[in-house]
């Protein structure tokens, strides 16, 4: 049975079972390869993206639980045009050394700043202790996340 729901802004039609992990639907049914697997078992964090309005990870989710919900991907965050405050921030810090990782820790960095949107250090990184780094990346990662705090404050 096909599911409905809102991905990026635009309403879509999944034809895939509904047991489907909606990482999946979005990376073969979709063509939406931003979001990463990483582990399959929602330990790494590189699934990551919002699920009306809240970091979750895809592949730990069904279709059938998100049906007509609002799906943001990496994708859908912002644009060449008009990057997010969190992608902006990641470039100016150079945050990526292998960049596989990258979109699960900017979604989770941006759900964590749409709530909170002056986190201490100490709430990043237990915003962020989910998202795992290979590359030890978590330095950068922690000044990007005050830095897009800040460009969110100046808008």
């Amino acid at each position: 049975m096909p599911t409905e729901l809102t991905v990026n802004g635009t309403q879509v039609v999944i034809d895939l079972p509904a047991e489907t992990p909606l990482l999946w639907a979005l990376r073969d049914g979709l063509n939406l390869t931003g979001t990463k697997y990483g582990c399959g078992v929602a330990a790494c964090g590189a699934c990551t993206v919002h699920v009306n309005g809240m970091a979750e990870r895809s592949c730990q989710i069904t279709l059938g639980e998100v049906a007509g919900a609002e799906i943001t991907t990496i994708e859908g965050l912002g644009s060449p045009d008009a990057l997010h405050a969190v992608q902006a921030a990641w470039i100016a810090g150079q945050v990526a050394q292998c960049g596989y990782c990258q979109s699960g820790q900017i979604m989770q960095a941006a759900a964590l700043l749409s709530e909170n949107p002056a986190p201490s250090v100490q709430g990043i990184d237990e915003a962020m202790q989910g998202n795992l780094c290979r590359c030890g990346t978590y330095p950068r990662i922690r000044a990007a996340v005050l830095d897009a705090a800040k460009r969110l404050q100046e808008v």
